[in-house]
């Protein structure tokens, strides 16, 4: 008698063998799947023997003309498919990553954020990374990534996409601001609701533009206010309150020079605007380019540097 087991029947289960399990499922029959893996018969049926028995479970349910998955099949199916999916998308990202990082990338940002913020974190990834191109997208609002065909954005507000990836980088200080000549002509508001007696310059591009909200004793208070000037684009916004067309909203960083100069001050600091979140958005995919991966990293860790330094 031989002491020792037979090796087809006890030996773990090998990768091929969840491949050709997963080819069974999908092609219906031993045949089909053996066509499929280009594999003999004997060796796709030892393959499913195998895992039943490692599992010791029935997966699949054997009739004269096909094969069906049990209830515990399609369970185990659906694990081992997106197992190898994964392992697969290691494979690749593996070899990608011994790769050069190459390639042309779109970006969006806003008109005036890009410039200040996102440029100079281009310049230094492409200093680290001269075979890389950059395709630098402006615009104040928010473009579909995919008919844009951009790579990735950064947005400033809150998400209203699900089908894009995202994350957070920071947040923006908000505030409320007018020109002291308006002040002076028109008066201070000492509340939030006062403000619905003023001339308010609105950004249309914001979700709801003619609605301002603050915060009053740790909880939002929202204001109708009426528009005066309104534009699409945050600098001819500030630049109007700044001539004392009216009262605006704006993140602290776009007015810091013209608080400095004294053309517009800080109104209504008490009740302060919850500040805009900012995030790097991209396209779902199931595996990244190399290049926006890095990208991305790159970006992120930068901008939350530099924007707790905004707070």
């Amino acid at each position: 008698m031989n002491d020792y087991p037979n090796y087809w029947n006890n030996r773990v289960p090998s990768l091929s063998d969840y491949e050709t399990f997963v080819a069974i499922v999908e092609a219906g029959s031993l045949t089909a799947a053996s066509r499929r893996m280009n594999r003999s018969l004997q060796s796709v049926s030892r393959a499913l023997a195998n895992i039943e028995r490692d599992t010791g479970a029935n997966l699949v349910r054997r009739t004269t003309r096909s094969m069906q998955p049990t209830d515990a099949g399609l369970v185990f199916y659906g694990r081992i498919k997106e197992a190898l999916s994964d392992i697969a998308a290691a494979h690749t990202e593996a070899a990608e990553l011994t790769r050069e990082i190459a390639g042309t990338l779109r970006i969006g940002s806003s008109t005036l954020f890009g410039p200040t913020y996102v440029v100079p974190t281009i310049a230094a990834f492409m200093r680290r990374h001269p075979a890389v191109a950059i395709q630098l997208v402006l615009e104040d609002s928010f473009q579909d990534l995919l008919k844009a065909e951009l790579d990735l954005a950064i947005r400033i507000g809150e998400l209203s996409d699900s089908r894009a990836m995202a994350t957070r980088v920071g947040a923006l200080r908000r505030v409320a601001f007018a020109a002291p000549e308006y002040l002076l002509k028109h008066g201070r508001p000492k509340v939030p609701g006062d403000l619905r007696a003023h001339c308010c310059v609105i950004r249309t591009l914001t979700k709801s533009p003619q609605r301002w909200t603050f915060e009053s004793a740790g909880k939002p208070e929202t204001i109708p206010v009426a528009a005066c000037f309104s534009s699409d684009n945050a600098g001819a916004c500030n630049e109007a309150v700044a001539e004392a067309v009216g009262i605006g909203i704006a993140p602290l960083w776009q007015i810091a020079g013209m608080l400095e100069t004294g053309r517009v001050e800080l109104i209504l600091t008490e009740y302060e605007p919850p500040p805009t979140p900012v995030h790097v958005v991209w396209p779902q995919a199931s595996l990244l380019p190399t290049r926006t991966r890095a990208f991305i990293d790159f970006l992120a860790a930068r901008l939350r540097s530099g924007l707790r330094a905004l707070r």
